[in-house]
């Protein structure tokens, strides 16, 4: 055996393989059938990579923030698209084609840049999360309530299917890695080449802190036998291995946090509106045609069941049948004349083989292809195959998955039976609904929404800017229930807390600030006032850069006194002459007002007058208002004051600026509370104000 042709695994910071294992796996040329590569497990030292992991690993991601971590991912996305060629080329020795490795390749790159720009904006640049509104547990408000996310304190092992040796991986470590959980990855035998080349570009980048990524090429059988409650186990693949994984005692019993995203018998409902000269009509065809062929059917979001009107279902199943015909070319990757490569392996072959003799046998009728081509002995290839059932109802069409390039045809009545008939499949990845009518859309929609994880639209008015049936998006939540695995992945920053833990933290408002490092309000505050401010006692918050600044730095302003004057002046340039601010009679009708009151957006403006400090200085701009909420009418005669708090202090790693969110509460005479709000301002890292 050709030490060369051996896959390498990539562990404790080196790469290793075993010397002569006794039984390695062959990897062949799903094409030609030459061997590839010799993969095996055999004599790693496992429970030392996960040790390696949840101490080297965690540790360096420990000591970064969200942020950097994110900034980290962007990076190494950058480098990947840089140097993917190689991915290109080791890809098609598995089958696939230039069209395939757009989602498989540029799909993991382009969602590492999403969850990167997502996790920046949309999460604190620190290392705890808050999650959701204070919750405000004593009269005094002396004990308060949160949740936070922290890391897991243990690794993301991710097991992934062959089909997608590259997107599978990298759309489930750039959020462990984001969280801060180090990564083991386990591939499938089939494509493990591949994926041991993407962790090589990974390595070699330079980017990645040491330990934060491992990977198995080969059986890992006892892998699950080392881990714990403090892992997460994300495993893509079919339904009965995911069941076995399930059965693991230290899934059942010592509490590995696990999460599937299995085969599925996804389908596609065309509307009870849709006719032949439709838009939709060629639109459904298409839909169902690029999921048929592109990876060669094996793609667990594929076409698996069309759900068609049965008055129309002949010609659907006839206009499928021509396209097939005129536009397919089953050959080699590397073959340009080929328009759909073949399955990724032999064994494959045998599979897809199996499953659609079985659908055969119960009553399906073959319009398009159906067997492998008998002459051929080397290669994977299928043919594209149209299978029509007479009975929708047939058990095994929403039993038996073809994991290839295989659609059935099933026939409805009623708007009531395609939903009923999209249910059958046990849990579903995602369903397409082509329709024009919103109200067959809302229909379908509510009935089959509980049996998937995401329903896709499509009509004329998306037809070319739809994304696909078959594409899962980093922004959204991806998997499904039941059969499915009942999984989710993606889903943007919700992906990242899959690897993180969401605990509920009871204390007082000091203790809470401590821990979430944001400001609660009660908690200790460094106060100054205007009149310190202009004694030269005390400095205003406005005036401190990140470097000096600090939570629980807080301006208090003196009262203002509110005229009816300024009431309605306001109401006249605005022109919110809304009855509330203009007619006394109508207003003291009001159960909510007392008489006559001041504008919420006026009271706003004052609040902003009244804490403003107005020279130049680091704060570099307001960018907005959070959580604005009026609580008591300000009439005239009324006084009221503000209290500016500095609540979270997020800087921007690559910027020379951060954001700061002020808590900012509106008080009257009486100290009631009038409004309350967060102030988003930027500020300078340094002032720079009257820098040379």
């Amino acid at each position: 055996m050709s030490a060369t042709k051996l896959v390498k695994s990539y562990i404790q910071g080196q790469w290793t393989a075993p010397n002569n294992p006794s039984q390695p796996a062959e990897v062949l040329d799903s094409s030609t059938g030459e061997l590839v590569a010799h993969v095996s497990a055999e004599g790693l030292n496992l429970e030392g990579a996960i040790d390696y992991a949840r101490s080297t690993g965690r540790k360096n991601l420990q000591s970064l923030t969200i942020h950097e971590r994110a900034l980290k991912i962007k990076e190494l996305a950058i480098y990947l698209d840089e140097n993917k060629k190689t991915l290109y080329e080791l890809a098609a020795q598995a089958g696939a084609n230039k069209r395939d490795n757009f989602p498989d390749i540029d799909g993991g790159i382009i969602t590492m840049f999403t969850i990167s720009s997502k996790a920046r904006r949309e999460l604190p640049n620190s290392k705890v999360v808050v999650d959701g509104n204070t919750e405000v547990l004593s009269a005094d408000s002396s004990f308060l309530g949160t949740h936070i996310y922290t890391s897991i304190p243990g690794i993301a092992v991710q097991i992934n299917a062959f089909n997608f040796p590259v997107w599978g991986v990298l759309e489930k470590f750039a959020p462990a890695f984001i969280a801060g959980v180090p990564t083991l990855i386990k591939p499938a035998t089939p494509t493990s080449f591949v994926t041991a080349e993407l962790v090589r570009l990974m390595v070699e980048s330079g980017v990645l802190p040491e330990g934060s990524v491992q990977f198995i090429a080969g059986s890992a059988r006892d892998l699950l036998d080392h881990l714990d409650y403090r892992d997460h186990v994300a495993f893509t693949g079919s339904a009965a291995t995911a069941a076995k994984l399930k059965s693991h005692p230290n899934v059942l019993e010592g509490g590995i946090q696990f999460s599937a995203e299995a085969d599925s018998l996804n389908a596609a409902i065309l509307g009870p509106d849709v006719t032949a000269d439709s838009p939709e009509f060629e639109l459904f065809i298409k839909a169902v045609f690029n999921e048929m062929t592109a990876k060669a059917g094996q793609k667990c979001t594929a076409i698996r069941r069309a759900i068609v009107p049965t008055a129309i279902k002949d010609t659907a199943i006839q206009a499928l049948a021509q396209r097939v015909r005129a536009k397919v070319n089953v050959g080699d990757p590397r073959d340009e004349s080929a328009t759909m490569g073949p399955l990724v392996s032999r064994e494959q072959l045998e599979d897809v083989t199996s499953a659609v003799n079985t659908l055969k046998a119960a009553g399906g009728t073959v319009v398009e292809g159906g067997t492998p081509d008998a002459g051929d002995s080397k290669g994977a290839f299928f043919p594209p195959t149209i299978l029509d059932f007479a009975d929708a109802r047939t058990p095994e069409v929403h039993k038996v998955e073809a994991f290839g390039p295989v659609v059935s045809f099933l026939g409805y009545d009623s708007v009531e039976e395609s939903v009923e008939l999209a249910a059958l499949g046990g849990g579903s990845l995602v369903a397409s609904v082509v329709t024009h009518d919103a109200d067959v859309a809302a229909e379908i929609g509510r009935g089959i929404a509980a049996h998937h994880g995401r329903v896709h639209y499509l009509d004329r008015v998306d037809g070319k800017t739809s994304t696909g049936h078959g594409s899962p998006l980093p922004h959204l939540v991806h998997g499904g229930p039941g059969r499915a695995g009942g999984g989710e992945e993606l889903g943007g920053v919700r992906g990242i807390k899959h690897f993180m833990q969401r605990t509920a933290v009871q204390g007082s408002p000091d203790h809470l600030t401590a821990v979430t490092g944001q400001w609660h309000r009660g908690a200790a505050v460094n106060c100054v006032t205007r009149a310190d401010v202009e004694a030269g006692t005390g400095t205003h918050p406005f005036r401190k850069d990140l470097s000096t600044l600090k939570i629980g730095d807080q301006f208090k302003s003196d009262y203002r006194k509110v005229t009816l004057e300024e009431i309605t002046a306001f109401a006249h340039e605005t022109g919110d002459t809304f009855y509330a601010h203009t007619d006394e009679t109508a207003a003291t009708a009001n159960p909510f007002f007392p008489r006559r009151v001041a504008h919420g957006y006026l009271l706003v403006s004052w609040a902003a007058g009244l804490f403003v400090e107005p020279n130049p200085g680091p704060v570099l701009a307001n960018y907005g208002l959070e959580n604005l909420r009026f609580l008591t009418p300000v009439t005239y005669d009324d006084s009221v004051r503000v209290e500016l708090t500095a609540k979270r202090i997020t800087p921007r790693v690559t910027d020379d600026y951060g954001e700061v969110a002020w808590d900012t509460v509106l008080y009257n005479q009486d100290a009631e509370i009038v409004a309350t709000y967060d102030v988003l301002t930027l500020v300078e890292k340094v002032d720079t104000t009257y820098a040379s």
